[in-house]
């Protein structure tokens, strides 16, 4: 198997398509399953989910998958797991994200979406926790998505491909989420490149543009969705609230213990709206 430092995405003569389609076809060897019809990429609070759709086939250790590699980050399990959902169908859970700031090439981020849409999904579900800038999202607020502002300034699009990006964020999809709780609020997500926090002027910056959350993720992954053809619901944690809203220093260990306070709630939430999708 491929380690971290060969993987196939950092050759720029590689296809990524190709090798989203041989990771595809590893899984279904893995898994048993020939076809996954969703995908879910479980953010900072939400891994409970994944116990709570479905009866789980299967559990692959991410990296044992062509194009993928370890996880950097404490709350991200690196592992693909496999979930065969009420209604027959299956649920691919990617819990192996790459983020950009990790300095891997845009190509690594979206692998993970790439290779859904080569398992055959349709729907992709996009989760992470954010910064707020709303005042009243309380940490523990989920919020859906419903546009975004991408200020890293990359794309996972190469070469002349022009892809329509209205409605990136599916308005059948939120509704569909809002029949099983009517309060979501939605809002703009910002992804920043990372991996330092935003800083208070940066907030306000997002803000007059039209931000309401602030995040390091989602963005770059929900066009590669879109190129894809997938449909795409997005969901936001808020752990906190953005740097100068809150009055107190932002750490990362914020956002796991609130994503942790938070998981049992905005878990079953989700998993409801998956059996409804």
């Amino acid at each position: 198997m491929l380690e971290t430092t060969q993987n196939p995405l950092d050759d720029r003569a590689t296809d990524p398509f190709e090798v989203a389609r041989q990771a595809a076809v590893q899984i279904a060897a893995k898994t048993g399953v020939e076809k996954h019809d969703i995908a879910l990429t479980l953010g900072s609070g939400w891994g409970k989910a994944a116990d709570l759709i479905g009866e789980t086939v299967a559990t692959i250790p991410a990296h044992e998958i062509v194009g993928f590699s370890k996880p950097a980050l404490e709350g991200h399990v690196g592992t693909l797991r496999s979930i065969r959902l009420q209604n027959g169908k299956h649920a691919l859970v990617i819990g192996a994200r790459t983020h950009y700031y990790e300095g891997h090439g845009v190509r690594r981020v979206v692998h993970s979406v790439r290779t859904a849409a080569a398992a055959g999904a349709t729907t992709m579900v996009l989760t992470n926790g954010a910064g707020g800038i709303k005042e009243h999202w309380k940490p523990g607020t989920p919020v859906l998505i419903s546009d975004h502002i991408n200020l890293t300034a990359d794309s996972p699009l190469e070469g002349a491909t022009f892809i329509d990006l209205t409605d990136l964020y599916s308005k059948r999809l939120r509704e569909v989420a809002r029949t099983i709780d009517p309060t979501l609020d939605e809002g703009v997500y910002t992804q920043f490149r990372g991996p330092h926090y935003e800083t208070p002027a940066e907030v306000q910056m997002a803000k007059a543009i039209g931000g309401h959350i602030v995040g390091m993720s989602t963005a770059l992954e929900a066009i590669a969705a879109r190129q894809g053809g997938m449909e795409i619901l997005g969901m936001s944690l808020v752990t906190n609230l953005a740097a100068g809203i809150q009055k107190t220093p932002l750490s990362h260990q914020e956002v796991i213990d609130a994503g942790r306070e938070a998981e049992p709630v905005i878990s079953a939430l989700l998993a409801q709206i998956v059996e409804a999708l």
